[in-house]
């Protein structure tokens, strides 16, 4: 298989559904939203941009299977799998506030092999495969060397799920607010990690993910130089809704932190 080649096949797939994204968000009608739990919204724009990513993608790679946020694929026991969020940021589309984006993983047996995230309102496509370099609208780029919490920009997003996590949470957050140069919250997990890639944030948390949130960003993060684990420091991140990633300076840092806050504070 040519990952180099099927990465750019899947960037043009992510950013003609952006386009159709955002085309959409032009004439969007708030009320065409459904609520699927508590402040987890989706729409029809989300449904469509994922029936068309599937039919493409299956054209790309025959017989692999899909685990994708809105349901229109499934997986069994394929070798290959697609993880696809077709809209990432779905209340902030809503809201006609960036960022949203489409992303997309592809995982061979276990394994990440293929990420892109294409952030649409900034037309930004942050994409890498297994043994490649991470790139930004063709341009190499990598984590930062930020190698302590004081030298560092953090990103989270709120929980509007798992509310007993709360609580550790707010106590994160007003740590990391006094200790770090910030703490931001855009909406979208995936182009957080897609930031972490570019060095524009030195790391990234968060309780409640699902695996199309975070699977494309993740190798991304890793290509560039990154590590990501969940909040126990094992490679479960993408099915038990918990993740840390950083670059790799400050990672054993930022994970201790993290990882104390919500265990010791739960207990």
């Amino acid at each position: 298989m040519n990952l180099e080649k099927l990465c750019f096949d899947v960037q043009d797939i992510a950013k003609s559904t952006g386009a159709f994204i955002a085309g959409e968000r032009e004439k969007f009608n708030p009320g065409d939203v459904e609520l699927k739990g508590k402040a987890n919204f989706v729409s029809y724009v989300d449904k469509q941009a994922e029936k068309q990513i599937v039919e493409n993608l299956r054209l790309l790679l025959p017989g692999s299977g899909f685990i994708a946020e809105e349901g229109t694929a499934s997986s069994t026991n394929e070798k290959y799998k697609w993880i696809i969020d077709p809209l990432d940021g779905t209340t902030n589309f809503i809201h006609g506030v960036p960022p949203f984006a489409v992303s997309i993983a592809l995982m061979e047996e276990e394994e990440l092999i293929l990420g892109v995230v294409y952030e649409i309102t900034q037309d930004e496509c942050f994409y890498a495969w297994k043994g490649s370099k991470a790139y930004l609208n063709g341009k190499e780029i990598s984590v930062t060397t930020a190698a302590t919490t004081s030298d560092s920009l953090i990103a989270t997003g709120f929980p509007y799920s798992a509310m007993e996590m709360l609580d550790p949470f707010i106590v994160s957050m007003r740590y990391f607010m006094i200790h770090s140069h910030g703490l931001r919250r855009l909406g979208s997990a995936a182009t957080d990690m897609a930031y972490v890639a570019a060095g524009r944030f030195d790391a990234f948390y968060e309780h409640g993910l699902k695996p199309w949130d975070v699977a494309a960003g993740t190798i991304i993060v890793r290509q560039a130089g990154g590590k990501v684990s969940d909040f126990n420091g094992t490679d479960r991140f993408l099915f038990n809704g918990e993740l840390v990633a950083a670059n790799g300076a400050y990672f054993g840092e930022f994970y201790d932190i993290v990882h104390n806050f919500f265990t010791d504070l739960q207990g």
